[in-house]
């Protein structure tokens, strides 16, 4: 075995686990997708501020950053298994499977704001435990944390611009 291979952890093979991390984050992808089936829709329909983005880019944006969140994980996962990291990933995955059902399916722009406010916190926190583990999981979180920050203004903006 090379020093740069990692043991796969809980007798899961690495491969394996490597897909468990991809269909979780596809899950919480998914429960976007169902609550989103008119976003586009009700996102042309909203007042928009002026750095809004065109309804088209959240899609490809957003199978970039899934694909970065489970890589992140299932490194993380690779590293230490289970521990309080993970934990906190697990959290910011709900999190980020609550807020589109907010958002879109409910038109909830306040509750959503308030949310994804607590969304941010979470990835922030996550980085900072996989900082601790592994590296360039934490790196792999950044184009997120960068694109939910950018989304916590977007919510603010439509909340104040629709209320």
């Amino acid at each position: 075995m090379s020093t740069h291979a990692l043991p796969a952890r809980r007798g899961l093979p690495s491969g394996l686990a490597l897909v468990v991390f991809l269909l979780a984050v596809a899950a919480v992808a998914g429960v976007g997708g169902l609550a989103a089936a008119n976003a586009s829709d009700t996102y042309d329909r909203l007042e928009l501020p002026a750095f809004a983005p065109p309804s088209w880019l959240f899609g490809p944006v957003w199978t970039v950053l899934y694909v970065l969140i489970a890589v992140a994980g299932w490194l993380v996962w690779r590293q230490v298994g289970v521990d309080r990291a993970m934990a906190a990933y697990a959290v910011q995955l709900v999190l980020n499977a609550c807020w589109t059902p907010l958002f879109f399916a409910g038109d909830w722009y306040g509750a959503a704001l308030v949310e994804i406010v607590v969304l941010v916190a979470a990835v922030v926190v996550t980085i900072g435990m996989f900082w601790r583990r592994q590296r360039a999981a934490a790196y792999l979180l950044l184009p997120y944390a960068a694109w939910v920050g950018f989304a916590t203004a977007l919510n603010a903006s439509i909340w104040w611009l629709n209320r």
